[in-house]
């Protein structure tokens, strides 16, 4: 499920994250979730919902309650609705109340519900023709749990096809899908492609940037709207608000694909409008780009493109960058002694943030966040003829590596070169110690 060939301009530095907090009241809810969905209004058509707020008691917001996982109540829920399909066929209606429903009925997980965030990824359900493909994509799957287990988000791993028809870049949408039914609980599906490595494990999606938006998305205004470009954007990584908007959008995306009886006439309208495409036939990266620059009185408002630091960065700007990166933040850290104190992983996002006030001057040097080795295909290994196969293995060993190396370092190892798999225990006070 790797994105196509693509190529990448440099977007600009970073912008410091934050979080904002979600009081629990019924019709505060309401208008959070209904906002987000302008395409039709939620009408309050369930009369039970008046009923199971007067049943449950407010959550204490200056605490943090822990979820239930060890209880289901035994009402009815849309559940139970033999009608409710987790298939792309099948449209889902009023999500939005049915979402807040679950949640009063499951009141121990809507403290903080606004920021829970499920990371999905996935490839494809046989073995890889490349004779290191099954090990890269392990390795890009284990740095993605350490992404994930440092903040706390849940993750899940795909690896059949949920639709016949909707294959290569299509079979992530089927997916997406399911993954908001399967989870209420979350306001945020945070697709990533299985050839996307975390490369800064510290940073923190600015979640509070995109509360007027259901669809976040790196790409850059001008070169759509103006230029239409099909690479002005990339569709591997995309982080989708779990509302009804997000639901009726993927409708209308995923109609331009394979399923779709109007594949062909798709292909052939993008390449009208998209004078650089490379695929003769329709894809979601220029299907998304399409609806942006041509559609954009309908859907614009609520996509986010962000360019202001790598929510997924071409790897061929970035793979021979890490070395000097490193160097620069253990010059910051050489200067700052709170920051090479040694600390237990769980407290790593405290340490995260503590790093942003010594961050401000490094400029290009910052950890790009996620780098994404589009057009490598380390699966099937037929990577883009543009580049040298050994420039992709190589750039995949330096990343991955590198990353791995914000991970060691709290179990007290480190790799000290990034083309070798060997590590070395840190001296206490590193990188001081080391200087």
């Amino acid at each position: 499920m790797a994105s196509k060939f693509n190529s990448r301009n440099k977007p600009s530095p970073w912008l410091s994250n934050g979080c904002m907090f979600l009081s629990g009241s019924l019709l505060t809810l309401l208008l959070v979730w209904g906002s987000s969905s302008f395409i039709s209004p939620i009408p309050n058509s369930n009369p039970k919902l008046n009923l199971v707020a007067k049943k449950i008691k407010p959550l204490n917001c200056s605490t943090t309650v822990a979820p239930d996982t060890l209880n289901d109540p035994p009402e009815r829920t849309f559940y139970d609705d033999p009608e409710m399909a987790y298939t792309m066929d099948k449209p889902m209606k009023n999500w939005d109340e049915k979402r807040e429903e679950w949640l009063l009925h499951h009141p121990s997980f809507s403290s903080g519900a606004h920021e829970k965030v499920l990371v999905v990824t996935g490839s494809q359900p046989t073995g890889c023709h490349n004779p290191i493909g099954d090990h890269l994509l392990l390795r890009f799957f284990k740095n993605k749990v350490d992404y994930c287990r440092i903040h706390n988000y849940d993750i899940f791993y795909n690896n059949v096809l949920l639709h016949p028809k909707m294959h290569t870049y299509w079979a992530k949408y089927p997916m997406v899908k399911a993954a908001m039914m399967a989870h209420p609980e979350v306001e945020w599906v945070w697709w990533v492609d299985s050839d996307a490595v975390f490369t800064d494990m510290e940073f923190k999606l600015p979640l509070h940037r995109y509360k007027n938006h259901n669809l976040v998305i790196h790409g850059w205004e001008e070169l759509i709207h103006v230029n239409h470009s099909w690479t002005g954007l990339n569709a591997g990584v995309f982080l989708i608000r779990n509302c009804q908007w997000s639901l009726d959008f993927m409708d209308v995306w995923t109609s331009m694909g394979p399923q779709s009886p109007e594949y062909q006439k798709w292909g052939e309208i993008q390449r009208s409008i998209f004078k650089t495409k490379v695929m003769p036939e329709s894809d979601d990266q220029t299907a998304l780009a399409y609806l942006i620059a041509i559609e954009k009185d309908k859907w614009a408002d609520k996509i986010y493109l962000e360019d202001k630091y790598y929510f997924e960065g071409y790897w061929l700007e970035l793979a021979k960058t890490y070395n000097n990166i490193s160097n620069r933040y253990n010059e910051v850290e050489r200067e700052a002694k709170e920051l090479r104190r040694r600390h237990a992983e769980k407290v790593s996002e405290n340490y995260g943030a503590m790093r942003e006030g010594y961050l401000k001057n490094i400029g290009e040097w910052r950890r790009p966040f996620i780098t994404h080795f589009t057009g490598c295909q380390p699966c099937n290994g037929h990577h883009n003829p543009a580049y040298a196969a050994d420039d992709c293995w190589n750039g995949m060993e330096r990343a991955l590596n590198f990353a791995d190396n914000q991970v060691l370092r709290k179990y007290g190892y480190v790799h000290t070169n990034l083309m070798d798999k060997a590590v070395s225990p840190l001296p206490f006070d590193y990188p001081a110690a080391s200087a």
